[in-house]
């Protein structure tokens, strides 16, 4: 194994161990559109789901079928109708749609049965039960026209699902339904992934879909200046649904963006938009910080506030690299918890990324900003730029009338946010007697308006 390697490796793996802790006990519901599997990506989904569940995530799988039923249609002979954005379901379509999901669901349940050496599902035994789940109703006769055997989602059997995750195995769900006499209908694996969602209280509900999430600038093509939006607030997504026209088609921006706008507002705090082209994109948007695709969220991920005791261990991991490489002056976890009230922390989805302590000098109306700190991961966003925001609101009402840094390496990034540069004697005497002379630490001064 190389050296190389190991260097990439290690600090990756610690990189993701938050993530992994975060998520382990959640429930996530996925829904995998039929177009994922006809384009020959469901052993690759199957491998990234088995990981997933091994580090203690509850999940349910949902698949979709679209492509699946219009392929049974053609070799039929019989057109694919849609209105609304709703398959016609006549009794042609019902049996295509029930051959579609039979054939599907083995071909689902045998991907998940493979453990095969070298592969990443070697020595895994996953459960998967299916069951059903589902009661549905009609959808009618809607601005006059006859859905027939198309469905829309009336009850979800939360008990039932719930018993079997407890047990330890996954859950999948067709996107069938059916009534209390039953009577069989056709639903969409959208409506059936956002209403088991809403209805389990999920922690995330997952799309794997044929588009790439939704751009910075959605009416625009791809480019630098238009890239995927990774976290819209529920506001904004709100205003973007209401402003395009209805989803008819999935490569419309409201088709999937409708479904996650309304499992937010019935509960599930976080839905994703993912792309099946981008191999990994669940593990790359379930255990990296910024993920791939677009997350819609009830609120914003990201707290900026004053550390707890409960912060000591993400403060110190965030600054040792660099008291180790010399930018920050080493600190002693005791120091840290001693201090931890002193400290503002940037924290997002349950991670410190940033972080800078306040050292108050009542009797010289001043006090030192230091530690200031911004993960490798999330630089060049802005977040130092927060948490010196947050530090000098601090200062203010405290009624302190200035702040200052030390540094050896940064201070061009002080003197562009308004920091002067002042000679070390300028510091109040109780600083003074502890500034390092060997250091030889530039001394900048901000004054509050």
């Amino acid at each position: 194994m190389s050296t190389v390697f190991n260097f990439t490796f290690v600090p990756w793996f610690r990189s993701v161990a938050p993530y992994i802790h975060m998520h382990r006990g959640k429930t996530f519901v996925v829904g995998i559109c039929g177009e994922a599997i006809a384009a020959g990506k469901l052993q690759n989904l199957a491998q990234d789901l088995a990981l997933i569940r091994s580090l203690g995530v509850k999940l349910v799988l949902v698949h979709g079928f679209r492509p699946q039923v219009t392929e049974q249609l053609k070799a039929k002979g019989h057109a694919a109708r849609y209105s609304h954005g709703i398959r016609i379901t006549d009794e042609v379509a019902l049996d295509c749609a029930q051959e579609a999901a039979g054939q599907l669901r083995y071909e689902i349940e045998a991907a998940f049965s493979q453990g095969l050496p070298n592969t990443p599902m070697a020595g895994s035994t996953v459960r998967m039960i299916s069951g059903n789940f589902i009661t549905a109703r009609p959808v009618g006769i809607v601005d006059g026209v006859d859905f027939q055997h198309s469905g829309v989602v009336r009850k979800v059997d939360v008990a039932g699902i719930t018993r079997t995750l407890d047990f330890g195995a996954m859950v999948l769900i067709s996107p069938f339904g059916f009534s209390p006499t039953g009577e069989a209908f056709n639903l969409t694996m959208e409506e059936v992934t956002t209403s088991v969602a809403i209805a389990l209280q999920a922690d995330k509900l997952i799309f794997v879909t044929e588009v790439p999430g939704i751009r910075v600038k959605p009416g625009e093509p791809e480019s630098e200046d238009n890239p995927i939006d990774t976290e819209l607030p529920l506001a904004a997504a709100e205003q973007l649904l209401a402003q395009s026209p209805p989803g008819q088609h999935p490569t419309d921006t409201a088709f999937y963006l409708q479904h996650c706008v309304k499992a937010c507002k019935g509960g599930v705090e976080r839905s994703h938009i993912l792309p099946f082209a981008v191999d990994g994109s669940l593990l790359l948007e379930v255990y990296v910080h910024d993920g791939i695709g677009t997350m819609v969220i009830d609120e914003k991920l990201e707290s900026l506030r004053e550390a707890s005791a409960d912060d000591v261990g993400g403060i110190a991991q965030l600054i040792e690299p660099f008291e180790n490489d010399g930018t920050l002056v080493k600190r002693s976890r005791t120091e840290i918890e001693r201090d931890a009230s002193l400290y503002t922390v940037l924290e997002h989805d349950g991670v410190i990324f940033a972080c800078a302590a306040l050292y108050p000098y009542p009797e010289a109306r001043t006090g030192e900003m230091a530690a200031l700190t911004v993960s490798p991961q999330s630089q060049g966003q802005g977040d130092g730029e927060k948490v010196l925001k947050r530090i000098e609101q601090r200062a203010r009402a405290a009624g302190l009338q200035s702040i200052f840094v030390l540094t050896t390496r940064t201070m061009h990034w002080f003197l562009k946010r308004g920091f002067e540069v002042v000679d070390p004697d300028w510091l109040p005497e109780a600083r003074k007697r502890k500034y390092n002379w060997d250091r030889k630490s530039q001394v900048l001064v901000k004054k509050l308006g």
